[in-house]
């Protein structure tokens, strides 16, 4: 019963501590720790509660021994005082046998009583020492899965840091395809061709321009000598021949 009493809550108490720990875990090592930390404080409280345990059975056995000796020490002044009786006796002297044969029997009834109290005691004393072994046996059994617990905590805390390790590269590797740098080397390209393109059409049309200004400048000088010509002809000249050198 106080074995099942003392690990059953324990038990009961690290298995809460655990869940809600799981539950609300957001750094793996410190609930890791803190799970250490429960397990090792719910093993202090099993020693104390085992220690507590020890204590009591070693009051009871120091009890039975007690009893025990009590037990045979009315024994031997039973034994001392029948023989003074039968001393007195053997002399004939029958009032004080009588008187030591009493003392014999209040010496035999303390020392009924006493093994009566010895007896008692050794059912509980016994039950006791296998409690007592059973929990010593679950107790260390808690130590080894603390250092269970402990090697566990360092093999998951490593592979926790590993995953946020390569959770960190695919998260670099994933902004590097969204931000592609060769896209946007193209709209680069594109921004640059259209400039291209715009200064090719301002040339264009700067050079249709030009052409457009010669051709109304010769229309000019055409005009020109039609009426320089006319006006010769007015003046009762021929009409303008060319020569050399004109």
């Amino acid at each position: 019963m106080t074995k099942q009493s003392i690990f059953g809550r324990i038990a009961q108490l690290a298995k809460a501590n655990i869940n809600a720990l799981i539950d609300q875990a957001e750094d793996p090592q410190k609930m890791l720790d803190q799970m250490v930390r429960d397990y090792t404080a719910s093993i202090q409280e099993a020693e104390a509660a085992i220690a507590q345990t020890i204590g009591n059975l070693r009051l009871l056995e120091q009890d039975y021994a007690e009893d025990v000796a009590t037990a045979q020490d009315w024994g031997r002044k039973a034994v001392a005082a029948s023989a003074k009786a039968d001393e007195f006796r053997a002399a004939g002297n029958a009032a004080d046998a009588d008187k030591f044969d009493n003392l014999a029997k209040v010496a035999l009834g303390k020392q009924l009583a006493s093994e009566n109290q010895a007896r008692a005691a050794q059912p509980t004393i016994q039950s006791q020492t296998a409690v007592v072994e059973q929990l010593k046996s679950g107790l260390e059994g808690m130590k080894m899965k603390l250092e269970q617990l402990r090697g566990k905590r360092d093999e998951l805390v490593a592979r926790a840091k590993i995953a946020e390790a390569q959770s960190r590269v695919m998260d670099a590797v994933q902004s590097i395809d969204i931000m592609d740098p060769t896209s946007e080397l193209g709209r680069f390209e594109e921004k640059i061709r259209r400039e291209e393109a715009r200064v090719l059409g301002r040339q264009e049309l700067a050079a249709s321009t030009l052409d457009a200004q010669f051709e109304a400048l010769e229309d000019v000088s055409t005009q020109t000598e039609i009426e320089a010509r006319l006006a010769a002809l007015k003046a009762g000249g021929g009409p303008a021949q060319l020569t050399d050198g004109q």
